[in-house]
């Protein structure tokens, strides 16, 4: 049974950084396109980072410069560090394996990230 758990958000003021950590077990991420969507009040799953099994990095406009993925294999962790936060970014974080324009898996319960003053 596969399980991605993300941690790491949190209340953070604007500029602020925070990294979110997805930790994946029934599956091998490395082997597979993974990525970070959020969803915000009101709005549906948007997909803003993503990396292919090759390493190939994509990201929405919104958070280029400022939002990097990763993935440490040894550990079967996908990582969002986030930069320069700010209010827009607020929402429920969450990770997944993608597949062509849709996700694998349900959603899990994801991490709130609040970029407030």
């Amino acid at each position: 049974q596969v399980q991605l758990v993300e941690s790491g958000g949190g209340l953070v003021q604007p500029g602020g950084s925070l990294r979110l950590s997805c930790a994946a077990s029934g599956l091998t991420t490395r082997f597979y396109a993974m990525g970070w969507y959020r969803q915000a009040p009101g709005k549906q799953h948007e997909l803003v980072a993503s990396i292919s099994s090759g390493g190939a990095t994509n990201y929405v406009d919104s958070v280029k410069g400022r939002f990097t993925i990763s993935r440490d294999n040894a550990k079967n962790t996908v990582y969002l560090q986030m930069n320069s936060l700010k209010p827009e970014d607020t929402a429920v974080y969450y990770c997944n394996r993608i597949r062509g324009e849709s996700v694998v898996f349900s959603w899990g319960q994801g991490t709130q990230v609040t970029v407030s003053a």
